[in-house]
């Protein structure tokens, strides 16, 4: 059962339609700017990342882009191979590796100027007051949360059944 009235399906809508519009045009202003350095999105991506927080552990950095640990490693797999990144195993913890930026990866970060990150904190900045913003950052973290959620919990049960089903066999 909906907890919106139907009366507000079109506040819903125009919502669903902002938060799309917002991801298409990151993921595009992403692309282009990647393209033009040679990197993929997701590269790119990682390059500032770590730019900006330093060296982060695989299971860190796929959280931050919000993939799971074996696309991350892919991806880190194809930055190793061209020099951007290097793994360095944790003295702490033997079985943690961290992901670091080389010489040649914090150079190419220095140069970049990453269009979403600067666009998108330009508009929040500029366009909403300090209660706003804060009010914006807990409806995005609960939705985020719930998405998060209602996925991970269809991938168990989608996983659930094919090992009943298989069972079955």
């Amino acid at each position: 059962m909906s907890r919106i009235p139907e009366v507000l399906k079109e506040q819903v809508d125009r919502i669903a339609e902002a938060i799309i519009y917002l991801y298409t045009e990151s993921r595009r202003l992403t692309k282009d700017q990647a393209a033009k350095v040679g990197l993929t999105g997701p590269q790119l991506t990682v390059v500032k990342i770590l730019d900006e927080l330093g060296d982060l552990s695989l299971s860190e950095l796929s959280d931050r882009i919000r993939a799971q640990n074996s696309t991350v490693t892919g991806i880190v797999d194809r930055m190793e191979r061209e020099g951007l990144v290097d793994r360095k195993r944790s003295a702490e913890d033997r079985r943690v590796v961290h992901i670091q930026l080389t010489d040649k990866g914090q150079k190419l970060a220095r140069g970049l100027n990453f269009e979403p990150f600067s666009i998108f904190r330009h508009a929040i900045q500029q366009a909403l007051e300090p209660q706003e913003l804060l009010q914006l950052l807990g409806l995005l973290d609960k939705l985020a949360k719930w998405v998060r959620t209602e996925v991970e919990g269809e991938s168990t049960g989608e996983r659930t059944k094919k090992r009943a089903s298989n069972d079955d066999d």
